[in-house]
């Protein structure tokens, strides 16, 4: 992933006396929207693609009461992390697979529907991902993920970037028409596009923000390329983009997603 933490693991860890907090925290806001457009029935069999440390992949489950779920995710420390939640929850229709789902094997019609938040655009091939996800789901079947809207509508990426060039890769699914040409190629059909427009958290102080952020992977070679004066200056611009956006309830930074949702063809 080109703007997300390149953390192994979603714990919450102490460091410094500062509350950690993780990916699924900063999407807090945008879960509700996505298990309603995703709107899991009892009987399903769900696909999750980019399943991280499988949070959706165990709503999902829990929602499939009498179906089930499975998480993939090209991360194997992700994937490990993933399976020990779910054991801890007790979730156990669900399960989870190491794999990359552009080229990883799917059975046949094996799912009623492929969901994904936030997984879908970096795929170097998404035709080829979502072609194969496409022959992974039932005549019937469905797909719903959620991904961001351009660059300009989300504050995170511009505040933490700065005046250095912009990364584009998770912003690549963007442009509806792009989106809708893609589906058609790979088999889908009957696109819809829901704005989704809520902030993204990033810590209960400007301390954990900053530790946050640190691990994003446009942040660290960023770093790595900067000389000590030049890394002292981002850090200082940073923290202060970060204490303009530190409120009673925490950091919080503007975001604009898509929920797409498309059927088979």
């Amino acid at each position: 992933m080109m703007e997300f933490p390149e953390t192994t693991s979603p714990d919450e860890r102490a460091t410094s006396g500062v509350r950690a907090v993780d990916y699924d925290a900063e999407l807090q806001l945008h879960d509700g929207a996505f298990r309603r457009a995703c709107a899991i029935h009892a009987h399903e069999r769900v696909l999750d693609i980019g399943c991280g440390a499988g949070k959706t992949t165990r709503d999902a489950a829990r929602a499939a009461s009498a179906g089930s779920a499975l998480g993939i995710d090209i991360s194997a420390p992700m994937i490990a992390r993933a399976r020990e939640l779910a054991a801890a929850e007790g979730v156990r229709n669900v399960r989870f697979e190491h794999g990359d789902a552009q080229t990883h094997p799917l059975p046949a019609q094996g799912f009623d529907v492929a969901i994904s938040r936030f997984g879908t655009m970096f795929f170097a091939d998404p035709i080829t991902a979502l072609r194969n996800v496409r022959g992974a789901l039932a005549g019937d079947g469905r797909l719903v993920m959620m991904v961001w809207q351009a660059l300009e509508a989300n504050e995170w990426s511009l505040a933490i970037q700065g005046d250095r060039p912009q990364s584009s890769a998770a912003f690549s699914l963007a442009d509806s028409a792009v989106v809708e040409r893609i589906l058609d190629a790979a088999g889908f059909a009957d696109a819809t596009f829901q704005d989704v427009h809520e902030p993204v958290y990033y810590g209960d102080s400007v301390e954990a923000a900053l530790q946050w952020i640190g691990q994003f992977q446009a942040t660290r070679e960023a770093s790595r390329s900067l000389d000590a004066a030049s890394a002292e200056r981002e850090r200082a611009r940073l923290r202060a983009i970060v204490a303009q956006h530190h409120r009673d309830d925490g950091v919080w930074f503007d975001s604009r997603a898509w929920i797409v949702s498309a059927g088979c063809r």
